[in-house]
């Protein structure tokens, strides 16, 4: 068995560390928890991974957030079931059921003296994953912990027909086609997105990729049944980018996200929107660098670029954004900061 990186075990510590503080906080304060991935609130948690398995967040890579299985129960058994709701009393208690909580944006403090917000099925977004498989080995993801519990690699077709209608039957307002591989290395993109957008006209698709494997007209025309489509790409050179996605190729992500532009333009549409998904680490945040992602991100004729500050590897922290020397690029948001080119090309 592969040994995990240092970065990885040194999260878990961390996130040990802060569970045990932020449930000591709670009783001194009077405060309890509560989870809008669990109340059906969030935009984005609630993750059904490819083997069928729910989990309640999109990091859960050791499957302590497992909350049924969707081969044995119905999504409302699974959302409405003992674990799920084992996780709602403990964080009622003040109490954090796993140490992934303690780095989630779902969870939220309570006074007591306030009502946890009632529970309904998730409507406003989750998370599909059609594959673990991935192709470029992210320094801060430990996606071949979860690869080891799941019972398949890749969601077959009936399944993902089976997911497709129940996306329907909640009436989500997203669905995000990523978790924790790469969806282009399904075999079957070219019949599930088309699926997906036949059976949901209306819901918005997201979709994420690392760029690589994008690379044929088969696979452009899949992808133009997506609203929004991310490029994961974490430099502006082989060498930045490869720090953290140690068997990535800048030249072929970024020339497959340029392909894909100029593939939907010729096409007269509008959809789906192209993003730069920059994610920020201390080797990649120079101010010279930034202006140079951005002149590229306009050659590419992305609408879009973002930078995403993380925390994974540690030693990667962009101490320049958290001190505020990237707040005159575009506007802040969830993301990090984004800048819309659309604006510029137009202005």
């Amino acid at each position: 068995m592969k040994r995990r990186r240092f970065n990885w075990v040194l999260s878990d510590y961390v996130r040990r560390g802060l569970k045990h503080r932020m449930e000591w906080w709670a009783r001194l304060r009077g405060h309890r928890f509560h989870c809008r991935a669990l109340e059906g609130e969030s935009e984005y948690n609630i993750t059904i991974n490819c083997d069928l398995t729910v989990s309640c967040n999109c990091q859960d890579y050791d499957g302590s957030g497992h909350l049924g299985d969707l081969n044995r129960s119905s999504f409302k058994e699974v959302f409405f079931g003992p674990v799920a709701q084992r996780f709602r009393d403990e964080l009622a208690q003040g109490k954090i059921p796993i140490m992934t909580c303690t780095r989630c944006g779902d969870l939220q403090r309570l006074p007591k003296s306030k009502p946890i917000p009632p529970t309904r099925l998730p409507y406003r977004g989750m998370l599909l994953e059609n594959t673990v498989r991935c192709n470029i080995d992210c320094i801060g993801c430990d996606r071949q912990s979860a690869a080891r519990i799941r019972t398949t690699q890749q969601m077959d077709m009936e399944r993902l027909s089976r997911m497709a209608d129940l996306v329907h039957d909640l009436g989500l307002q997203t669905l995000c086609y990523l978790n924790l591989g790469e969806p282009f290395l399904s075999p079957n993109i070219g019949q599930e997105l088309p699926l997906l957008r036949r059976k949901n006209p209306d819901t918005n698709i997201w979709v994420s990729t690392n760029g690589m494997v994008l690379n044929t007209d088969a696979k452009r025309e899949a992808a133009m049944y997506a609203s929004h489509l991310y490029f994961s790409i974490a430099g502006i050179d082989d060498a930045m980018l490869k720090k953290y996605e140690r068997l990535g190729s800048y030249e072929k992500a970024y020339n497959n996200m340029k392909a894909l532009v100029d593939y939907r333009n010729a096409k007269g549409l509008a959809r789906p929107l192209i993003e730069w998904k920059y994610l920020l680490f201390n080797w990649n945040d120079h101010r010279r660098t930034i202006e140079r992602a951005i002149e590229l991100a306009q050659a590419a004729g992305v609408d879009i670029i973002s930078f995403w500050p993380t925390h994974n590897p540690f030693y990667g922290f962009s101490y320049r954004y958290a001190l505020g020397r990237l707040n005159h690029i575009g506007v802040g948001n969830w993301k990090g900061r984004e800048l819309d080119l659309r604006k510029t090309r137009t202005a």
